[in-house]
Formats: C-alpha cells, structure tokens, sequence
C-alpha cells in the first residue's frame, strides 16, 4: 500500500510538470492548477497515514 501511495505521488507529479510545460509553465492555468491541488492531496493523504517516516519523498 505505501509503495501505491508513493507510485501514485509521482505520477501525478510527472503529470503536473508536463502540464506546466505544456501550458509554457503558466502556473495559473486551470489544468495545472487542478493537477497541483490533486497532487497536494495525495501528499497529505499520504502524510496523513503516518507512513512517511520510512522513505522521504524527494
């Protein structure tokens, strides 16, 4: 299950940086703003389980 959580935090942000690039890295754009707030989610999901202590995310 953590390895999902952590494979699952890097996918979305692989996806939130080819958004950026796709969108000329305009950060205020509705998509890649709805991808960081997903991205969030899944940090704090993930940080909220208390899991995070075995491996950083980095």
């Amino acid at each position: 299950m953590i390895e999902k959580n952590r494979d699952c935090i890097e996918q979305a942000r692989k996806q939130l940086n080819a958004l950026a690039k796709e969108y000329n890295n305009d950060f205020q754009h509705p998509v890649v703003i709805k991808q960081s707030m997903l991205l969030d989610e899944l940090i704090n999901q993930y940080s909220r389980s208390g899991k995070q202590k075995e491996k950083p995310i980095v």
